[in-house]
């Protein structure tokens, strides 16, 4: 690797491991070096910059374009104006260095044209505060002199760079600029000289915030947060409500956050008046929408009077983007992509945030916290003064974004879909859970084995799984689980109740207890747990999918479990019951029937593989083969088979079925349904 590359990404990445220096996926870093052409074998001038939807935490050398600069500064020959500069994008391909490689990004001119072989672009929260107060310009020149020098507000682009390249050029003193209303932009010779001067702007803003800025820049204080354990159980309990309305366009995961920065800004009165403004950094407004959604009522304020609160503020957002659009859209602007909010705002409680999956979700909130940032910075100091309407619009339906928008790959037959799978942490609740994050779904691994559901969610990563400890037949563990998962993803529209355990017995031998534990983990567990998750379903307004593992031995009637075939009996006639009580919601209930999945299981494991080889006469070991000998197709059925049927109920494609058990047991006869 270059060492001119190698210098750029380790400077990437330390730049880019905090949130308060930029944002994630937010700002570009490059490198200018010399290398050998492999054609002519001349040295040739090139530079390395950050591609488009890159992040600088985790970039790698494949996440950057690589470009002859030759000819990318021969294109000011050729700029036809910044009426069209939007045309230079896709003259920048002209201007690659080999193959493979990122798309090269709308600020490639901004790191191409200035004479510095090394230029960060970032988006600090301390660096956009100045850039986003009425005063900017004033406060960058009080701060800085003539060492950071002020670029007033121009979209990404073309221009933006001749204008910066300019400034660089007939300002020899200058370390760098503050973009307005956008963020900052710093030079060097060497890759550690630009890093220390990115850091010397970021500093100083931060410095001088801390120590001209006033202590109540969002104004009175109107009330405290509510205590943790009542604002989180008030969030769980409006998690639904929020995201069946923050998906009325279009299915939307969410998530919540109630850090301290959140609930200080919503305490004072100044939040109506800062949120309606809108964020300034465009990378903040793409993530976030224009402006965010508000309750305005007090955290005490009776839920029943939030949630109908909540419902009319919803409609009148709707309006008013649907008027935002219709104000600054121009004939060839793209269609409007939803009308809903990315970002609500609960006082007392906290904020959600929504997107495509977690990923989008969770940094959309993390991008509102770096605006909430950047608002006590600037009001500290002057107003807040963000870019104006128009030019929000151009930047949120900007072509070239649509461009990228178009680009994207096609969703996951389950993406936007939150799974609750019981008995997760091993054997075929497992292999669902996995089946399901892999179809794209977000997964809450619900065991009673917190170890086990622990390493589940750790294998699928965290921003696909969370782990809930789940005893199904607490009442109150099941309520508090359904919780975590409103919490954590918005919601439920997916769940397997799954958890169970076997005692094989004969009838004389089964004691009350062996029945009454059983039933209680199956027939109990999965009633309470399709309760809890149907009241969220119903409030969400989605529809949903509640998939029962009942047993062949649900309709089978086998020798020595008759605790284990009648709680599988029960689970199986819950099935129907649901189906007709939830089809009015468009919450389908199905169920699952496998037999002799013995490998990989955690029932054959626990004991009910001895018992029954016992019964059969053969050897434990061979279990597997004998089930499989006695089935139609002579096939053994492990774990993910089971998870195969989970997932072809649920993905869309059996959108009409619901009361249904499918069989998945390789063929037997006996328990054919009837």
């Amino acid at each position: 690797m270059n060492d001119q590359v190698s210098a750029l990404l380790a400077r990437s990445h330390e730049l880019g491991s905090d949130p308060a220096t930029t944002n994630y996926a937010g700002g570009n870093t490059s490198a200018k070096g010399v290398e050998t052409d492999p054609v002519t074998g001349a040295p040739v001038e090139l530079m390395w910059v950050k591609g488009s939807g890159g992040d600088l935490g985790t970039l790698t050398e494949r996440g950057l374009a690589v470009l002859r600069l030759d000819r990318l500064r021969a294109l000011v020959d050729v700029y036809p104006g910044v009426e069209r500069e939007d045309e230079m994008v896709a003259a920048f391909d002209y201007c690659l260095h080999g193959r493979g490689g990122a798309a090269p990004s709308i600020d490639t001119a901004m790191h191409g044209l200035v004479d510095a072989a090394h230029v960060d672009h970032l988006h600090p929260d301390a660096g956009i505060a100045i850039a986003a107060a009425a005063d900017g310009e004033a406060l960058t020149k009080e701060v800085f002199g003539d060492r950071v020098l002020w670029v007033p507000w121009r979209r990404p682009g073309f221009q933006l760079g001749l204008d910066i390249a300019a400034i660089a050029r007939e300002n020899p003193q200058a370390i760098g600029v503050i973009l307005g209303g956008h963020g900052i932009t710093a030079w060097g010779v060497t890759s550690a000289q630009c890093q220390e001067r990115s850091q010397e702007i970021i500093r100083r803003a931060t410095e001088f915030l801390a120590a001209r800025g006033r202590p109540d820049p969002f104004g009175a204080k109107l009330h405290d947060p509510l205590p943790a354990e009542e604002r989180r159980a008030r969030a769980a309990a409006l998690a639904p409500l929020l995201r069946g309305l923050a998906s009325t366009d279009r299915p939307q995961v969410g998530h919540f956050t109630d850090t301290d920065v959140v609930l200080d800004f919503l305490a004072h009165d100044g939040h109506p008046r800062l949120a309606a403004l809108g964020t300034s950094c465009p990378d903040h407004f793409l993530r976030t929408k224009v402006r965010p959604m508000v309750l305005d009522l007090p955290p005490t304020a009776p839920l029943d009077e939030v949630t109908a609160r909540l419902r009319e503020l919803h409609e009148a957002y709707r309006e008013d983007y649907r008027a935002y659009y219709e104000r600054n859209a121009s004939p060839d602007s793209p269609p409007m992509r939803g009308a809903d909010p990315a970002i609500v705002l609960v006082p007392g409680v906290g904020m959600f945030s929504y997107g495509k999956d977690k990923q989008t979700a969770r940094v959309a909130g993390e991008f509102y916290v770096n605006a909430i940032n950047v608002m006590r910075g600037a009001e500290s100091v002057s107003k807040y003064a963000p870019i104006d309407e128009a030019e929000k619009f151009r930047i949120e339906y900007w072509a070239l974004e649509e461009a990228k928008l178009q680009r994207m790959p096609a969703p996951k037959p389950l993406a936007t879909r939150v799974a609750f799978v019981t008995g997760a942490g091993s054997g075929i609740g497992k292999a669902i859970a996995l089946r399901l994050a892999a179809e794209g779904a977000c997964v809450v691994v619900a065991d009673v084995n917190a170890d086990a559901a622990r390493a589940v969610a750790d294998e699928l990563g965290a921003d696909t799984a969370v782990a809930v400890v789940a005893d199904v037949t607490d009442e109150e563990a099941v309520t508090s689980a359904v919780g975590a998962a409103c919490l954590a993803f918005g919601g439920v529209d997916l769940v397997v109740n799954n958890a169970g355990l076997s005692i094989s017995k004969p009838l004389l031998e089964t004691t009350a207890r062996d029945w009454d534990l059983q039933h209680g983990v199956m027939a109990r567990g999965s009633f309470l747990v399709a309760k809890a998750a149907a009241k969220a379903m119903i409030e969400q307004g989605m529809g949903g999918d509640i998939v029962y593992i009942a047993s062949k031995n649900s309709v089978f009637a086998g020798p020595n479990n008759v605790a284990y075939g009648a709680a599988k009996a029960d689970q199986a006639h819950q099935v129907r019951l649901l189906a007709a009580e939830l089809g009015g919601h468009g919450i389908r209930v199905n169920g699952v029937n496998p037999d002799g999945v013995v490998r990989g299981s955690g029932i054959f494991a626990g004991g009910w593989g001895a018992q029954r080889a016992a019964v059969y006469g053969v050897p434990e070991h061979e279990l597997g083969a004998f089930y499989a000998q006695r089935t139609l197709l002579k096939r053994e059925v492990l774990p993910e088979h089971v998870a195969n049927a989970v997932f072809a109920l649920t993905a869309g494609e059996l959108s009409h079925t619901t009361g249904a058990h499918i069989p998945v047991d390789a063929g037997v006869a006996a328990a054919f349904l009837r």
